[in-house]
């Protein structure tokens, strides 16, 4: 029997759906102001626009690269009336690469944008202000960059390997020919990969390419399936041409092709060297790197008779400086096999006052056998997530003063109020310019027990 129609017409709730914007559409804007991450933020028909490469003031085409809800985000195509401090990008690419997004910024004004990202979330998250604002900590603007990962992906309808950086809001890989931010080492083995990979006879089995500048060069190739003779002949030889260590990662661990030979990064000024290997964490700013550890130290200012603690030590960056100007060191990571490397390097470097302990930081330090004895000092560098449960327990260690340096202005914030709530002071803070051309902050914090 059929069904008797009803008459009742069902809408989505709260009226008719807003038609979304495609992907792709052109459209023409005035650009407002820029917002924390260094995008032009414009308003049209009910929507916000986040526009990569447009300045406050200017009037620009864009191009929409995706859009959720009332959001929409856009890259600039062509600039109608610009901003008079906008100058032309370093790199060719710049108007497709997601790498670098404020190249268009002079420098100073890079840095000013970072400043201002910084204080807004400090005064957002519990209205703090340093009682100093430290100079900002930079280095070469461009050349920079000892570490960085190419994008490589076989793509089967064109029977091609596309090779490069990932595009702006894209798994698109943008190919590039000279990367401006590299460190000169790395760039004719930057030039000469594309070819190199397309020389393969079985080029689909390639994940990605690391490269690395430090104590050597060094070449590592992410492979899916193990490697011929021929690819691995062809790897060799052009690795053996640009003086460059060879190093695969197929299934477990990256392994060099040559065990004998060491790869590592300097800390010059305290004669440390400490051995790396493809994957690990390190700060890809060698520059920005050893004038960061060396500011911590001054900060922090440690005592020959003290006891300091260092969270999130990684490979002992911070470590190892700090146990050449005191009694004694503990250095806590999260991950074993880093915990190792660290305890290598403090051997290697004939340090014999750090000790290194894995720890989950996620969770309290309370009950620790390495926290009951205290601290004079700490000194944290937690990823991005931040150390909330670790600063929640910070004033049972009996530290006086503490270090904090991250990576994430939002998460550093946070914590500074639980600092303050358990009586710590914010007595210095400032941005170090690790990523020149982004608009990515690092910065560094110390804070005094009252």
């Amino acid at each position: 029997m059929a069904k008797k129609p009803t008459g009742l017409r069902f809408q989505p709730a709260g009226g008719q759906r807003a038609v979304q914007v495609p992907t792709g559409k052109k459209q023409r804007l005035t650009i407002e102001r820029l917002s924390n991450d260094g995008r032009g933020v414009a308003f049209l028909e009910g929507r916000t626009w986040f526009v990569t490469g447009a300045l406050a003031g200017e009037d620009v085409d864009v191009r929409v690269l995706n859009a959720h809800g009332k959001v929409v985000e856009a890259r600039t195509e062509k600039v109608h009336a610009a901003n008079p401090m906008r100058r032309p990008a370093p790199c060719a690419r710049a108007d497709v690469c997601g790498g670098c997004s404020v190249q268009h910024l002079p420098h100073d004004e890079q840095l000013a944008l970072k400043q201002r990202m910084l204080a807004e979330q400090l005064q957002r998250a519990g209205n703090i202000v340093p009682e100093q604002w430290a100079q900002p900590l930079v280095g070469p603007e461009l050349g920079y960059r000892r570490r960085a990962r190419i994008a490589v992906r076989w793509d089967v309808k064109a029977k091609r390997l596309d090779v490069g950086f990932r595009a702006k809001a894209s798994q698109d890989i943008v190919a590039i020919d000279d990367c401006p931010v590299l460190v000169q080492p790395l760039q004719p083995i930057m030039r000469g990969l594309p070819e190199l990979l397309r020389r393969f006879s079985k080029p689909q089995v390639i994940g990605h390419v690391e490269l690395f500048a430090g104590t050597a060069l060094a070449v590592l190739l992410r492979h899916t399936a193990p490697l011929n003779d021929h690819d691995l002949n062809v790897l060799k030889q052009f690795c053996a041409e640009h003086g460059a260590q060879l190093w695969l990662h197929g299934d477990g661990e990256p392994a060099p092709q040559d065990p004998n030979q060491p790869l590592g990064f300097a800390l010059e000024p305290w004669h440390l060297t400490l051995a790396y290997r493809p994957g690990d964490f390190v700060q890809v700013n060698a520059a920005v790197n050893t004038a960061m550890v060396a500011q911590a130290l001054d900060w922090l200012a440690p005592q020959a008779d003290e006891r300091v603690l260092d969270l999130f030590c990684g490979l002992g960056n911070f470590a190892l400086p700090l146990a050449t100007q005191v009694r004694e060191v503990v250095a806590v990571e999260g991950v074993q096999a880093m915990v190792d490397r660290a305890a290598s390097n403090a051997v290697s470097n004939n340090l014999h006052n750090v000790r290194f302990f894995q720890a989950d930081l996620s969770q309290p330090l309370a009950g620790s056998d390495w926290a009951v004895e205290g601290f004079c000092a700490v000194l944290l560098d937690p990823p991005r997530d931040g150390a909330f449960e670790v600063v929640r327990g910070m004033s049972a260690l009996g530290a006086k003063r503490l270090v904090y340096v991250s990576c994430n202005p939002a998460t550093l914030a946070r914590d500074a109020v639980e600092l303050i709530k358990q009586g710590y002071r914010l007595k210095r803070a400032g941005i170090l310019d690790m990523f020149p051309q982004t608009a990515h902050v690092e910065a560094m914090a110390l804070f005094e027990a009252s």
